[in-house]
């Protein structure tokens, strides 16, 4: 669960997930998860596009104050662009998932045909009734 105070501890949070989720869509066994998948996605990259463009921020302000050296004032403008320029290219990919998931909404797929027994003892090994 988020913990809404602790960036880092969401960032590993959001890796752990995402790491899950690249495992589960190896093999995709009902192809109708497909378009709830990209909204979602759709809107996690545009929510780490934003968390880029914040991180990027921090170190757009001068804060000299913080820093050990002049040097720092570049490295720190280096960070500050390469953030900002994740943060866009975020937005264009949520984009192009956007538009992947409005494609996604025009496909009808045929429900899983459920699994029929091939022997009588396998209906019978299965619980219930077996009416």
């Amino acid at each position: 669960m988020p913990t809404f105070h602790d960036p880092v501890a969401d960032a590993e949070e959001a890796y752990e997930a995402l790491r899950a989720l690249a495992h589960q869509t190896a093999v995709m066994e009902d192809p109708r998860q497909i378009y709830q998948l990209l909204g979602s996605l759709s809107a996690a990259v545009a929510a780490l596009g934003q968390t880029l463009h914040q991180i990027a921020r921090t170190h757009d302000v001068p804060d000299h104050d913080r820093l050990h050296g002049r040097s720092q004032v570049g490295v720190r403008h280096e960070v500050s662009w390469e953030l900002h320029r994740a943060g866009e290219i975020m937005s264009h990919v949520a984009g192009c998932i956007d538009r992947a998931h409005e494609a996604e909404s025009q496909i009808i797929y045929k429900p899983p045909t459920p699994a029929v027994p091939s022997s009588p003892t396998e209906e019978a090994s299965r619980p219930g009734f077996g009416l």
